[in-house]
């Protein structure tokens, strides 16, 4: 009986074990899909753990989640320093687009040398469109989402013009850039990838994710630095009054998480892409950084973590099809996951209840 009593109480308070009741959630919401459509639940969820089932799928399923961690860490460092950075995709873009014309005008350079050139320039450009963003935010008081959004749209259409250059644009028929060259990319060689059966895209990224990880990891919670942005966040009105730059700290917050998800475009462009297409839509690793972010709790490890789940999501549900099933039901599951954490709030509205209500029984 006293399991039952607590068991809201457990949800609401272990973010963990709240993250993991919503996913399974997600999955039960998309299984009743499946249901109403007159589809198989075990053929379309067999599917998904298909593309697990040898290192080749694996390794696919981390190449597809890389820049979905860098921009969850992206997100998840904002959201610690109380800034919501819904800016991730234009920061992506303008990343992507910086290391490509690195990639492009420099490619005579020797790998070791161009490689981290083309990360630089991203996060530069990153850093760069996040700054702007605080600086309207502090100079003038603008609200950095509304911002934030007119700047993802100014990223596109910069992207675009910045890939019709006849120095960067395709000499092909393309309406893309050309390749960048290959020492900036971050691929495995050829004789590692069948020694190991890996995917053809199979590159560092992931060492770089990683290292990013603990990075971002330390500074939040073993430096003076993050302590000070993690003040700022949680009250900005006592920070100050503690003596703390909340301006500065805004935008050193901005240009870090800008930072992060300019290497996030970088590492996609890289490992995968290795060329820009001219857009025609957004392709919206921004915003599914956040998505990330909130399925990780914001945690460095659980952005690691989620990133890897919403890449084996991704991955797993383009073979879909396979089974007649439409690769929304992906959409539908992570909607559902993240319906249910952004609602966290109820349970923590429950497990006070049941405090309450054990209180007055003891009174």
């Amino acid at each position: 009986m006293e399991k039952k009593k607590n068991l809201t109480t457990i949800i609401s308070e272990n973010r963990f074990i709240h993250t993991i009741f919503c996913v399974i959630l997600g999955f039960l919401v998309g299984a009743i899909f499946l249901v109403v459509m007159g589809l198989d639940v075990g053929a379309a969820y067999g599917r998904l753990l298909k593309s697990l089932s040898n290192i080749k799928n694996i390794s696919y399923v981390i190449v597809y989640s890389i820049p979905y961690i860098v921009t969850g860490l992206s997100v998840a460092f904002s959201f610690k320093t109380g800034v919501f950075n819904i800016g991730a995709e234009g920061q992506f873009v303008v990343g992507s687009m910086a290391a490509a014309v690195v990639g492009i005008l420099f490619g005579h350079l020797p790998k070791i040398v161009l490689i981290p050139l083309c990360f630089m320039a991203a996060m530069c450009a990153g850093a760069l469109w996040g700054i702007i963003v605080g600086v309207l935010k502090t100079k003038w008081g603008i609200n950095e989402v509304l911002s934030m959004i007119m700047f993802n749209w100014i990223a596109f259409y910069l992207s675009n013009f910045i890939a019709g250059i006849p120095a960067i644009h395709s000499d092909g028929s393309a309406e893309a850039t050309k390749n960048i060259a290959d020492n900036a990319r971050t691929l495995l060689s050829e004789d590692l990838i069948k020694e190991w059966g890996l995917c053809n895209t199979a590159n560092w990224g992931i060492i770089v994710a990683i290292i990013a990880t603990v990075l971002i990891w330390f500074i939040i919670d073993k430096t003076t630095l993050g302590y000070r942005l993690k003040a700022v966040g949680a009250n900005k009105f006592a920070a100050e009054y503690g003596g703390i730059n909340v301006n500065g700290s805004i935008l050193t917050a901005l240009a870090i998480s800008g930072a992060l998800a300019g290497l996030a475009g970088s590492l996609q462009l890289m490992g995968m892409g290795n060329r820009i297409s001219v857009f025609s839509s957004q392709e919206g690793f921004g915003f599914a950084g956040i998505v990330v972010a909130l399925m990780g709790c914001s945690n460095p490890f659980g952005v690691l973590a989620a990133g890897v789940f919403y890449g084996w999501l991704t991955y797993g549900g383009s073979k879909l099809n396979l089974e007649q099933v439409p690769t929304q039901l992906i959409n539908v599951i992570v909607g559902t996951v993240v319906f249910f954490i952004a609602i966290s709030v109820i349970f923590k509205y429950l497990g006070n209840i049941k405090k309450s209500s054990k209180g007055k029984k003891g009174e």
